[in-house]
């Protein structure tokens, strides 16, 4: 009897607990002023505009692999852009620099030297075609279409490119100095690695001691219906990006004929390995990083039963951390992922293999390590034979700060929120990467956002048949980056909240 009494008083404390902080939960959400079309410094999307972003779709930056890509067509996009913001390239607060051939460098003088600067970043490069008679309008037309504009690089990254500058080009038209220095860094080749473009601009800024405030390239979207329990836009920062290793996973053993096997076979004993992998996925890493933060800070905003649950992580974590794993869009944001890309054996049918290869590709959680999943690998398959070879690897990035002690991302947040009002801001981390790898010595508040909205049905043209981005989308990209700039020219201040607020 007492066990049962036992139990009921720590169910029902329990319950009173989930209760009182489902209801008491803070909000991380802000209300700064909307951005407006009415408003005097509002960006349209006006003709010359769009023609602008149009023409710049029509080039054919193809990065194919690293170091192959189309200079010709570079090379028309970077003199395309110098003749198409006259007041940027005529203004002698701007220097612009031409960076490994064809990246480019822009730094805007503030007015203000005790400032530190800041950088946005973008890049000239597209993915190749895939599937050219499935798309709507030509890949590289930038046509307009019931709204839309399509081509390769709209949404990958010519909106941010195209974006920024027409920001800055039309603040400084206003005859507006910054207070704050700022950099504009676009590189040519982010789609193949960046070894030729972003490395090289943060090498150049590292030659001239530059430390940034904080840097801003391409990432995670405005999300509508991205995220379960939320009907509200999720506009999703990431403050990190999930590294990752490569493996060729190689099994030596004797060969011969078909007709004389032995008891165990190169083939065979790789395919145990695999097998074990693939049976034993690394931890789930669940709450360890920015994950469960992307679920508290929009808590008070999410229906019932998914704001219990995000109020109560401290609880409820084990059953988050089962249901992410469950499905591979939210398995990746909660341990690091393995998969088999090749597999290699076999000269002839009647001939016994005496080698078998096979490839993994691993995608770090942010709050592993190359030698955490290395050592964990090795325990799984716990065989000598099999011989672990590292073909590439990349550690995960730091985690940017975030949240109401970090100036710079309230800062992001609250231009965030003027051109979406409506919208939940919260962190969350890239499971692919971005050229910020390159810039990682600059500063220590990166971040990657996309400052347009994506639904479920738009994520397949991410590098997919028929990219394309709506006029008003890009309208937005344009405010956001023109609102950034001019919000930077205050003070990064950390407000801290304190008991005397009380008083």
């Amino acid at each position: 009897m007492e066990v049962v009494r036992g139990f009921a008083l720590t169910l029902a404390v329990l319950t009173a607990v989930v209760v009182i902080r489902t209801v008491t939960f803070p909000s991380y959400q802000t209300s700064p002023p909307e951005c407006k079309t009415t408003d005097p410094d509002f960006i349209p999307a006006d003709k010359e505009r769009l023609a602008r972003f149009t023409s710049a779709i029509q080039f054919q930056t193809v990065s194919y692999e690293r170091g192959v890509g189309t200079p010709q067509e570079l090379a028309k996009i970077v003199q395309f852009i110098q003749e198409s913001f006259p007041t940027i390239h005529g203004s002698p607060m701007v220097r612009r620099d031409v960076v490994g051939n064809y990246s480019l460098l822009y730094r805007v003088e503030g007015s203000d030297a005790s400032l530190q600067p800041y950088m946005l970043a973008s890049h000239l490069d597209v993915v190749p075609i895939t599937e050219e008679a499935n798309w709507e309008a030509p890949p590289f037309s930038g046509q307009l279409k019931d709204g839309h504009i399509y081509g390769r690089g709209t949404i990958d990254a010519k909106h941010s490119l195209m974006g920024s500058l027409e920001a800055l080009e039309f603040l400084l038209s206003r005859g507006h100095q910054p207070k704050r220095t700022l950099y504009l860094a676009f590189g040519h080749d982010e789609e193949t690695g960046g070894h030729f473009g972003a490395k090289v601009i943060g090498d150049v800024l590292t030659q001239r001691g530059e430390k940034i405030a904080f840097i801003l390239d391409e990432g995670s979207p405005v999300g509508d219906g991205l995220a379960p329990g939320v009907s509200k836009l999720l506009a999703l920062v990431s403050v990190a990006e999930k590294g990752f290793l490569q493996l060729r996973l190689v099994v030596n053993e004797e060969g011969g004929h078909a007709s004389m096997p032995r008891s165990e076979s190169a083939i065979g004993i790789l395919s145990k390995a695999i097998s074990k992998l693939e049976d034993n996925p690394h931890p789930n890493m669940f709450g360890t990083g920015p994950e469960a933060r992307m679920m508290e800070y929009v808590a008070t905003e999410m229906t019932l039963p998914y704001r219990i649950l995000a109020s109560n992580l401290w609880l409820f974590s084990p059953l988050v951390a089962y249901v992410y794993s469950r499905k591979p869009q939210t398995n990746a944001f909660a341990r690091t992922t393995t998969a088999l890309t090749r597999f290699n054996a076999g000269v002839k049918d009647n001939v016994i293999s005496p080698e078998a290869v096979a490839v993994i590709d691993h995608r770090i959680h942010p709050m592993s390590s190359v030698e955490e999943v290395m050592e964990f690998d090795r325990k799984v398959i716990n065989d000598p034979r099999v011989k672990l070879n590292v073909i590439n690897n990349r550690p995960p990035s730091p985690t940017s700060p975030y949240g109401k002690d970090s100036p710079t991302y309230m800062m992001l947040q609250e231009t965030i929120q003027q051109i979406y009002p409506d919208a939940l801001v919260t962190p969350t981390f890239m499971v692919a990467n971005t050229d910020t790898r390159h810039y990682l010595n600059l500063s220590s508040a990166i971040y990657r956002f996309n400052p347009y909205v994506m639904t479920p049905s738009d994520l397949p043209r991410f590098h997919g048949v028929n990219e394309r981005i709506s006029v008003q989308n890009y309208e937005r990209v344009m405010n956001f980056y023109y609102h950034l700039i001019m919000n930077m020219d205050k003070t990064l201040e950390l407000k801290r909240h304190g008991h005397e607020d009380e008083l």
